[in-house]
């Protein structure tokens, strides 16, 4: 017998008919003797639908009052879970975050959880009760109703698994697990079996949407064993672990990530003066902007040419404020570039075999692909070339590290 955690997610949980099925498939798991607590998310559109209505009355909604408004998406989804269980003859229970005590910071709309009361749950459970909870929310020490952002549910998910020591968090989702690459780019990319947290990590921030960031650090965190399943297909998933199997055939890379929300700007004939680049990147960050790569090129005239991507959103806000930087230093000129991508190889494999960038930039290479960009850690190497070549990009590197899947027969 073990301890279950369920996530599903709005897609999972769209329409009566897919709640139902959602029901049968927590059954299966409570008759086979699991104790099971169940997180979901609102039905898929709903969070969406109760932004619009907000911004009807407000462009600019009171965020304490937007999160007592989205978290009733959630509120809904739960109770509905809950009949279909009970109508099933498994008993259940739903519970909003605030109930359950999912204690969390007083940021509106992007707020961090701080601890859970499991105590609640411990004795639903000890009664035979299956658990379900609503994602994305909690409540604050004052009392206010909290959201965690975006892909919330996931982190609710992972934080009740972490609270309760399950033996499992189980994220059911539209895909049957996480890939080598995107299938939609790479028809030859293949399910992996298993993952690390380090890898899922590095590919979650590099634009794998599968899991959301902070989801994936609560869980190696806590060293909560995860697993990306199909809502609607049986299969065994991909299972993200602490553990690095010291394996011969483990491979040196275990995907290829890509992200085409990147912008590029440049502030070129910068005087080289000590502190120059907090003097570039200190008022982007007081912009709120995040900065990714960032590249420094030292000039025969003792100028300098300072480089840095955005999220492509930040664009045209980072190039105002690179711009009265440009004056208040004296910088010759400032220019941009959105049409951009970043694309990535992620895996510790790289850590016990030499040459890996290398193999990739002469992959890249012969196709042609000019690299703007370079930035690289103990398990990851990304570059960032021109927008146009990254299809191409991720398929060749995929072939060239070994990662499409073996030709079916007759193909």
């Amino acid at each position: 017998m073990a301890l279950i955690v369920q996530k599903f997610g709005g897609t999972s949980v769209g329409s009566i008919e897919r709640i139902e099925q959602v029901a049968e498939k927590v059954k299966k798991f409570r008759d086979n003797g699991d104790d099971i607590v169940v997180v979901v998310s609102a039905m898929s559109g709903e969070t969406n639908r109760l932004i619009g209505l907000a911004k009807q009355i407000s462009e600019q909604p009171v965020p304490r009052e937007l999160d007592v408004m989205v978290s009733t998406g959630e509120q809904v989804t739960i109770a509905l879970l809950a009949m279909a269980l009970i109508k099933r003859g498994v008993p259940a229970v739903s519970y909003t975050g605030n109930q359950v005590r999912i204690l969390t910071d007083s940021s509106f709309t992007k707020a961090r959880i701080l601890q859970i009361d499991d105590r609640k749950l411990r004795t639903d459970l000890k009664a035979g009760r299956v658990v379900v909870v609503a994602g994305f929310q909690g409540v604050d020490e004052h009392g206010n109703i909290t959201t965690l952002g975006r892909g919330g549910s996931d982190t609710t998910g992972v934080a009740l698994a972490a609270a309760l020591k399950a033996d499992e968090c189980q994220i059911y989702t539209d895909v049957d697990g996480v890939y080598t690459s995107d299938p939609r780019v790479v028809p030859k990319a293949q399910r992996l079996d298993k993952i690390t947290f380090e890898e899922m990590l590095e590919m979650a921030s590099l634009g794998s949407k599968v899991l959301q960031i902070r989801s994936v650090e609560f869980a190696g965190k806590y060293n909560v064993p995860l697993r990306v399943l199909h809502s609607f297909q049986e299969g065994p998933g991909t299972l993200i672990t602490i553990d690095e199997e010291e394996s011969m055939e483990q491979p040196i890379i275990s995907g290829i990530a890509f992200n085409r929300d990147e912008a590029k700007l440049t502030i070129r004939g910068v005087p080289d003066n000590p502190g120059v680049a907090f003097k570039i990147l200190g008022p982007i960050s007081e912009a709120n902007i995040e900065v990714d790569m960032i590249v420094q090129n030292i000039a025969h005239d003792n100028t300098t040419d300072f480089t840095f991507t955005v999220h492509r959103n930040d664009y045209l806000n980072a190039m105002r404020v690179l711009e009265n930087t440009a004056r208040e230093i004296g910088a010759r000129e400032v220019i941009g570039d959105t049409d951009i991508a970043k694309v990535s190889i992620v895996g510790v494999g790289m850590r016990s075999h030499a040459g890996v960038a290398s193999r990739m930039f002469g992959a890249l290479a012969k196709e042609g692909i000019n690299i703007q960009m370079i930035s690289t850690s103990e398990i990851k190497v990304s570059v960032v070339i021109e927008e146009k070549y990254l299809e191409l990009a991720v398929r060749s590197l995929h072939t060239a590290f070994e990662l499409d899947a073996p030709a079916r027969q007759g193909e």
